[in-house]
């Protein structure tokens, strides 16, 4: 049975840090119905597990570490199922309500078509603005992997979106 005070702390830690989790797993999954579920199933574990989140050193790299190995476990999982013949076309849906903006959607592919490694080192440093230490933290890699990764990162979604632009780019938009 937890205590009062250990409900209104996890009650303060999810009001605060939902909406940006849900954002970083959107930009790994691609999906918002997939990360929504895979926010929600990840804050059901921090609660479960709320004694060893709120004891961690840093506990939103903790849970940021659990919705990277969430996302991994569940593309890990679609992959499987593409091997054994089963094509969900989950990588391949498109969703009306996103903004019809055709640089936000080439990117959204380019950032897509990335290994999940370098897209998580991507997203951690150039979209959540964490340092080389905090990403290496939350992914559990070496600094030195995340500036690797991160620099292969961007330099792949620079060739991707330079192919995806049309003749003279995108100037005049």
């Amino acid at each position: 049975m937890r205590s009062d005070r250990e409900r209104a702390e996890f009650q303060e830690f999810f009001e605060l840090h939902y909406r940006p989790l849900g954002r970083f797993a959107y930009l790994l999954t691609g999906d918002p119905h997939e990360a929504d579920d895979l926010v929600a199933d990840v804050f059901a574990d921090a609660w479960r597990h709320w004694d060893r989140v709120s004891a961690a050193a840093e506990p939103l790299a903790y849970v940021r570490r659990m919705v990277v190995n969430l996302a991994a476990t569940r593309v890990r999982s679609l992959v499987r199922d593409r091997r054994r013949g089963r094509d969900l076309g989950v990588f391949a849906r498109e969703h009306g309500h996103e903004p019809d903006v055709a640089a936000l959607v080439d990117l959204r592919a380019a950032l897509q078509a990335l290994p999940l490694r370098k897209r998580a080192c991507v997203v951690l440093r150039h979209v959540l603005e964490l340092s080389e230490a905090e990403t290496a933290e939350v992914l559990g890699i070496s600094v030195g992997t995340v500036k690797s990764q991160t620099s292969r990162g961007v330099s792949e979604l620079q060739e991707r979106l330079r192919a995806a632009a049309p003749a003279g780019g995108r100037e005049g938009r």
